[in-house]
């Protein structure tokens, strides 16, 4: 089994696992993010992706091609993966950034997303942002709480052609901190 196979099926096995949901903030202080590069990395964005939201699973090929347009990082906790993030360019006269952070179930509520996101929100503001959006799968309740948490208030709500999950725009009109 290759080692990035066995990082898959270790992450599998700690997603099912019965986790605290206590903070940790050594956790936190030994996180690792990381800007994808390469194709194990780039397998490691994919599937916390596709674990994150199943309904928009991406194919290899889809998530390279998002290495060439966005930026994408992942988060580790020593060699573990835990979470993945996606920063879209700011477009449009408002400068409006896109910003989704994604935190494995297993890890969640540990500030792992927190970092994620204040990483990816960082990288906003070099690139010239103004405001920044996120996108929440509605299902998502975790990923919905925590943009409401953070300031991100709800601006669309739609279904992708010949789909049925229902996505949330959310945006908030600051990118200061």
């Amino acid at each position: 089994m290759t080692d990035q196979a066995d990082q898959v099926n270790q992450v599998d096995r700690m997603d099912q696992a019965d986790r605290t949901d206590a903070a940790a903030p050594a956790d936190r202080a030994e996180l690792r993010i990381a800007p994808v590069a390469g194709e194990a990395m780039t397998e490691q964005w994919r599937h916390v992706h596709n674990v994150v939201v199943p309904p928009a699973a991406m194919s290899p090929a889809e998530a390279l091609e998002r290495v060439g347009r966005y930026r994408l990082a992942n988060a580790y906790l020593g060699d573990t993966l835990v979470g993945c993030s996606t920063v879209r360019p700011p477009e449009g006269a408002d400068a409006v950034a896109t910003v989704i952070a994604r935190v494995l179930p297993g890890f969640r509520r540990r500030g792992f997303g927190t970092a994620l996101y204040e990483h990816g929100l960082a990288h906003a503001r070099t690139l010239g942002a103004r405001t920044v959006e996120a996108v929440v799968l509605a299902a998502n309740e975790d990923g919905v709480r925590f943009a409401e948490a953070r300031g991100f208030v709800e601006v669309e709500r739609y279904v992708l052609d010949g789909e049925s999950d229902l996505w949330l725009t959310l945006r908030r009109e600051s990118c200061a901190g």
